[in-house]
């Protein structure tokens, strides 16, 4: 569209020759737009109300249980107060317990909540607008389309903007796009891509030099920027591995309980014909086989974890997001701002004929940067007289200032007052007197400095694209001396320009020309079209060097990769940047090393159509090709060792993070942009940057850098590991008590003998000793601190993991847990039998079923024999949470150890206390009359008599015994859980 168009679509005036006497908007038409078009603002992510929130922390499936036989206890109540006496306040405890786990848990995520909010920029914006031809200062929610703009250095684009006028403006799209490089903007546009337009100003980015004028086009969502914040909150993210774990041991939990209250129940009331006392009994079996402290552990556990990495500079809001990072596969990585600084940096300078190093160590070929070379601190002039950047201040020390200006000049700026004491003095010392910025015509930026020499006052230095500033130049400066530019130096100026153009450098070349006093005196009037127009060649314009500058990797980031791939994670980097550049910095920091397609046909000499897959282990997805791969493509993708996707869009990312954990893939994202905030929020684990970071990406990650250190990612899944192993250890733990709390209530009906344990003494012992014994876990240190991050992620993908996936996709589907695949008619066959509804057929149709629902349906799924035989084939596709080695320990090993212990000390306590053996202790308890404080006299085996209350206080100091035994073999199996990896023997037992 022409600037006419814009106009008359918006029905604003503007004057293209002079942008400051446009009108703008008539008066009063502002007003009617803003009623129209709403405030020029993001709408707020939709927040679930605090009830809700609370509601969704109680209802899981541990608490559902507890709350089902704490109003089942109150039902007894109800039907026989006054034997059931004890249950008015079992039930209240089994209540309260169900309401403190979910408190735990809602209380860490509001406050989670709340930190984050403090870091959200909720400080309503100002621009400059021009409305009916007044210029004035308005805040940013008022701007409309229509509305003339002005934007100048320094400046956050407050709008979508049409430009139709402007001067040398520049912009930084690394927040939207991820291009590093700032980009220029013009009134008119030969791009495509509506991204790439080079007229348009998008909402959200940095203006970093010149200045212009734009229509404003698009408000609020409407703007690129809020199209991709509606893009991040139309994405669900999925369950965390630990929440989907938990899950699967409560179903298997409820389902043995259940199963057995109401085997048993039937049993006990056709043996006594009793149906409040068979209920009592279902109910007490209920209860024994819930952890009732486990939610609660685990919850806890979390989030001592989240403050222990807090004191790491790293935010937790989602506690699963603590296990989910040591659990993850897949590490997708944004480039600019999370792996570099996104602050370009002087590294290599080519003067006198030889490379120079300014910073880290020299390469075998390469020197340090010596001030005395000929030409190095013409250079170091020339940098920081032909420039627009400058300080913000001068009252700090220069490593504490911030500079206003783009990227490159900001770089040479920082380095050349490194060089320079006087820096802040420069200016005034050789003013400038003329110049001709940068433009992408002549790529060149020019400045005429009152900088005296021996023919004249005045100094020429110009910078930019190598080959425009060589073609120009007619001699090159060595040893001091303008000598006449040859054929052999070229040769060497395009080795040198290779050579650091190969590193993904930025590479600037310098010349200068001295000026003659006749006719460039003190007195002479320079003008754009005669400077534009100097026969530079002839004047001898004199070749100085190269400079090289780089967006350097963040400190700590080469190590952070290498510790990654020792942990057998996939580090794979998701950028907007160019795809050489990208290769070149995922080099450098070691995240790619073996061959591309490309790099082995060119080192072979052979061409790439001829290179089979197989011979690399490294792949560059350039983001245009994303959109036509298919299933296989992406198979073969996600094969390599080492994989980069440049050009990416933010839908291209989301789709990266999708295809990833179709495969089986825990995948954790790390980004600062608002176009990093759709996968982000899609991702296992999102982890945004906190300085850096944009507030829509803030609030679609689960985790926050708050120090935007990369490297801390690594001691944060070094954490998720140790977590996950101290739960399990913890939950191995935790399950040991529940058959010695079980048996006895079965033995109670089958058998029977005397109730050995009470409902009130399964209780304290979950929520007793049990429950602060199992939190002593949160502190237990690994088994060897160096073997967390050097072994494998618990669920690695495989082949076999990703057949067994689809297979269990295809039945969860087949129930209408999941929307059915297009084909997912044709592979019923292998999944079962269809789902309730016919609409599930249809994934347009599908919708996600109520909690209760999908909970039925999951007991469907348990009811089929293949759904055991798949949790038992899943051991060998990794390391779970509760896994058959978990069970055998708490339930057949360390359980039944226990059961036999205390039921042995049960009956010890009656004969040897009382005399009561075992034989007599079944036939009284078979007769049902004894064992209660008015129970008829008992007479023993050896003729002596118990009276009711003696047989009453035998049997409390019975289960009393119990109790204590339970504790104390709890005890040994405290240390016993310990070691899951070594003997339980040495110091590291009681560190």
């Amino acid at each position: 569209m022409t600037v006419a168009d814009v106009c008359h679509k918006h029905a604003t005036e503007v004057d293209a020759v002079r942008p400051a006497a446009s009108m703008g908007l008539r008066a009063g038409v502002a007003t009617e737009r803003l009623a129209v078009h709403g405030p020029n603002v993001l709408s707020p992510p939709k927040k679930k109300h605090w009830l809700v929130r609370f509601l969704e922390c109680l209802l899981n499936l541990f608490n559902i249980m507890l709350l089902l036989a704490g109003f089942g206890t109150y039902v007894l109540f109800v039907m026989d107060p006054i034997n059931n006496f004890q249950n008015s306040y079992i039930g209240a405890i089994l209540i309260g317990v169900a309401f403190v786990n979910g408190s735990i848990e809602f209380y860490q995520l509001q406050k989670s909540a709340a930190v984050l909010e403090s870091f959200l920029n909720m400080i309503p914006a100002k621009c400059t607008v021009i409305r009916h031809g007044q210029t004035r200062q308005i805040p940013a929610a008022e701007l409309v389309p229509g509305d003339v703009v002005f934007v100048r250095t320094g400046d956050k684009i407050p709008a979508d903007l049409f430009v139709f006028a402007c001067s040398d403006l520049k912009v930084d799209n690394s927040s939207l796009t991820g291009e590093s490089d700032p980009q220029d903007r013009a009134v008119e546009n030969t791009q495509k891509n509506p991204l790439e337009a080079s007229n348009i100003c998008f909402n959200g980015t940095l203006v970093v030099g010149g200045e212009g004028y734009g229509i404003v086009v698009a408000t609020g969502d409407n703007t690129v920027l809020g199209q991709i914040a509606g893009l991040t909150t139309s994405e669900v993210k999925r369950e965390s591995p630990l929440t989907l774990e938990i899950e699967r041991f409560c179903k298997i939990i409820s389902f043995f309980a259940f199963s057995t209250a109401v085997v048993f129940f039937f049993i006990s009331l056709l043996k006594s014909g009793n149906f409040n006392y068979s209920l009592s009994f279902a109910i007490g079996i209920l209860v024994a086989w819930v952890p009732q402290g486990l939610p609660a552990t685990v919850t806890m556990l979390l989030t001592i974890a989240a403050q222990r990495m807090s004191t790491r500079s790293v935010l937790v809001k989602d506690l699963q997001g603590v296990e989910t990072l040591g659990a993850i596969t897949m590490l997708c990585t944004d480039k600019t701002g999370t792996l570099t600084r996104n602050r370009m940096t002087v590294t290599n300078m080519w003067v006198d004929g030889r490379v120079f190093v300014t910073g880290a160590r020299p390469a075998a070929d390469e020197l340090d940067l010596d001030d005395t070379v000929p030409g190095v601190m013409e250079i170091v002039f020339a940098s920081a007289l032909c420039s627009r950047a400058k300080f913000d201040r001068v009252d700090v020390p220069v490593e504490k200032r911030d500079i206003i200006g783009d990227a490159t000049e900001s770089g040479l700026l920082r380095f050349v007052g490194k060089k320079l004491a006087n820096i802040d003095k420069l200016a005034d010392q050789y003013p400038k007197v003329f110049e001709i910025p940068f433009n992408s015509d002549t790529k060149t930026h020019t400045s005429i400095i009152r900088m005296p020499h021996s023919d004249g006052p005045l100094t020429l230095f110009t910078k930019g694209a190598p080959e425009r500033v060589l073609r120009n130049c007619s001699t090159i400066l060595r040893d001091g001396r303008a000598e006449p530019l040859t054929d052999a130096h070229k040769a060497e100026f395009t080795a040198a320009y290779e050579r650091l153009a190969g590193k993904g450098h930025r590479v600037l070349a310098f010349a200068q020309l001295q000026l003659p006093a006749d006719p460039f005196g003190d007195e002479y009037a320079f003008k754009k079209e005669v400077v534009a127009s100097f026969d530079y060649q002839s004047m001898g314009l004199c070749f100085l060097g190269l400079v090289s500058l780089e967006d350097p990797p963040k400190h700590g980031v080469r190590e952070a990769v290498g510790h990654l791939r020792t942990a057998g994670i996939k580090v794979v980097m998701v950028t907007g940047d160019h795809p050489l550049t990208a290769e070149a910095i995922a080099r450098k920091i070691n995240l790619v090393l073996g061959d591309t397609r490309d790099g082995l046909a060119r080192r072979t000499g052979r061409d790439p159509l001829d290179v089979a897959d197989a011979e690399v282990s490294a792949v560059v997805v350039h983001g245009d090709t994303i959109a036509g791969l298919d299933d296989n493509d992406w198979d073969a993708i996600f094969a390599k060792d080492e994989i980069i996707f440049a050009r990416t869009s933010p839908r291209d990312k989301l789709d990266i993070v999708k295809r990833a954990q179709a495969l089986g893939h825990i995948v954790g994202v790390t980004g600062d942009g608002v176009n990093d905030s759709p996968a982000l929020k899609k991702a296992d684990l999102g982890i945004a940057m906190n300085q850096s970071g944009s507030d829509v990406s803030k609030e679609a990650a689960s985790m926050i850098l708050l120090d935007d250190n990369f490297a801390s990612t690594v001691s944060g899944i070094s954490e998720g590991r140790l977590i996950f192993a101290n739960l399990k250890k913890s939950i191995q733990y935790a399950v040991s008590h529940i058959i010695p709390e079980v048996v006895p209530y079965l033995l109670y009906v089958v058998l029977p003998i005397p109730l050995a344990l009470t409902a009130i003494q399964i209780l304290v012992i979950d929520l007793g000793f049990e429950l602060f014994a199992a939190l002593s876990y949160a502190w237990e240190p690994a088994e060897s601190p160096e073997g967390l991050m050097a072994r494998p992620p618990r669920k690695p993908v495989t082949d076999e993991s990703v057949r067994a996936l689809r297979r269990r996709l295809i039945d969860r589907q087949a129930i209408g847990l999941l929307p059915p695949s297009p084909t997912s008619r044709d592979r019923r066959a292998d999944g079962g039998r269809g789902g309730d509804d016919d609409d599930e057929a249809d994934p347009e149709a599908w919708v996600v079923p109520a909690r209760f629902r999908r909970y039925a349906r999951e007991l469907r799924l348990m009811a089929r024999p293949r759904y055991w035989f798949d949790l038992i084939a899943a051991r060998g596709e990794g390391e779970v949470l509760v896994d058959s080695e978990v069970l055998c320990w708490s339930y057949l090993e360390a359980g039944v150890i226990e059961c036999v212990g205390a039921l042995v000390t049960f009956f010890a306590v009656l004969s040897w206390g009382f005399g009561i053996d075992a034989r007599t202790a079944v036939d009284a308890q078979a007769a049902g009359v004894y064992f209660m404080p008015h129970s008829p006299n008992l007479t023993l085996a050896d003729g002596s008599v118990l009276t009711g209350e003696l047989q009453w206080e035998a049997l409390k100091q019975a289960q009393s015994a119990f109790y204590l035994s339970v504790l104390v073999i709890q005890m040994w199996n405290l240390f016993i859980c310990k070691a899951r990896f070594r003997l339980p023997f040495g110091w590291f037992m009681f560190k």
